[in-house]
């Protein structure tokens, strides 16, 4: 059996404002609780399939300018591939 990495723990303990646009920290938890909801497992397969292409491609390339901006080469194997 393989070792569990992954957490979304946020969206399950976080009781605060869920809105964008009053103050940077709740902007910060609002993006959290909205990636953390969009990026469940029952969810993404529902949506992903009726995503189009260009769509996918949109949110691919966003994410992986997001990862090559602000990680450096350590933190994106440590925290987000989890390979080290």
């Amino acid at each position: 059996m393989s070792k569990k990495t992954h957490t979304h723990n946020f969206v399950e303990e976080y009781d605060g404002l869920v809105g964008y646009g009053l103050d940077r920290e709740t902007d910060e938890y609002t993006l959290t609780y909205y990636l953390q909801k969009f990026s469940d497992d029952r969810f993404i397969e529902l949506i992903r399939k009726r995503m189009k292409q260009e769509d996918m491609d949109t949110l691919f390339d966003m994410i992986g300018r997001l990862l090559k901006d602000y990680l450096t080469e350590d933190e994106y194997h440590k925290y987000f591939l989890k390979d080290r």
